[in-house]
């Protein structure tokens, strides 16, 4: 069966960004003057997906204004003849069938994507966390090289990015053995573990391709820290009984979620831009060179 939907968890409080993110979501954060989560639905638009479910949390309201229609914009922007403008706005409202969903409980990952088996009923869907950029190396969009993965084995795949030992402790992490330069079968998955017992340096990359029995995995799931359900924990049961698939995809992680991350996104972003890289480049290197000077 192909898959046709994707689940894009969006409920965070995005506390690392506060004060920013006290009244406007952090998935409405933009790089450069993009939101990160219109990056996130053109990834699954790309990649032939255009049935898209948010979950989302009390305060997102914008993210749903986002992506529907502001009749009032339009006819200002066509009254000032601001065409290019007016195409702009026009396109991100005809992007993809986007529906909501509202996690009312902040109970995990795991939590947020069980609420959308209604919407997915028995189907194979895609999950692309709202707060991650993922840029492809070739002109393949990311998540539709897991999709390939997926025609060919027709089990879960996940996507992975092979890290440092010492971030090993910020992810899910595989066990698993190679199936072809790209591919591996995975043989069980940790949460977040310390690096000396880490069992690989290859960490879950923010996209899956879930088969619909994930659910019942879901279901027996235990809660762990803070109440929350974890869909690492539901993946290593379903792998225990089940082939479940990892790729090492083409491209590039830019984490949206931290500071730090978030501005070398914006910085990168921004230089590939024909309209800024010049003065932009120009900026960046006379500010290094005064500090320099000052430190």
């Amino acid at each position: 069966m192909k898959v046709r939907k994707a689940v894009i968890p969006a409920a965070g409080y995005g506390t690392r960004f506060l004060p920013a993110t006290k009244s406007q979501p952090k998935e409405m954060l933009t790089v450069v003057d993009i939101p990160v989560i219109q990056y996130v639905v053109e990834e699954a638009v790309a990649s032939g997906i255009t049935d898209i479910l948010m979950i989302v949390s009390r305060g997102k309201r914008a993210v749903e204004d986002h992506f529907d229609r502001c009749l009032e914009l339009e006819d200002e922007l066509e009254e000032k003849n601001k065409l290019a403008e007016l195409e702009i706005v026009r396109r991100i409202s005809n992007l993809a069938n986007i529906h909501f969903i509202r996690q009312k409980e902040m109970r995990g990952l795991g939590d947020a994507i069980s609420l959308a088996r209604h919407h997915i009923g028995n189907e194979p869907f895609a999950v692309l966390l709202g707060d991650t950029l993922l840029r492809s190396g070739n002109d393949t969009p990311v998540t539709k090289q897991l999709l390939d993965v997926f025609d060919r084995y027709h089990e879960t795949v996940v996507a992975l990015e092979e890290v440092s030992m010492d971030r090993v402790s910020r992810y899910g992490v595989i066990d698993g053995s190679p199936v072809t330069d790209n591919v591996m079968l995975i043989r069980d998955l940790v949460e977040k573990p310390k690096p000396e017992v880490a069992p690989s340096n290859l960490v879950i990359a923010s996209r899956y391709i879930l088969t619909p029995e994930v659910f019942s995995y879901l279901d027996n799931v235990k809660p762990g820290k803070n109440g929350e359900i974890q869909i690492t924990d539901a993946l290593r049961a379903q792998a225990a009984q089940r082939a479940m698939y990892g790729v090492k995809f083409c491209g590039k992680r830019f984490d949206a979620g931290n500071k730090i991350d978030f501005l070398k996104t914006n910085i990168t972003y921004a230089l590939e831009r024909e309209d800024l890289r010049e003065p932009l480049a120009k900026f960046i290197i006379e500010t290094a060179e005064q500090l320099k000077k000052d430190f």
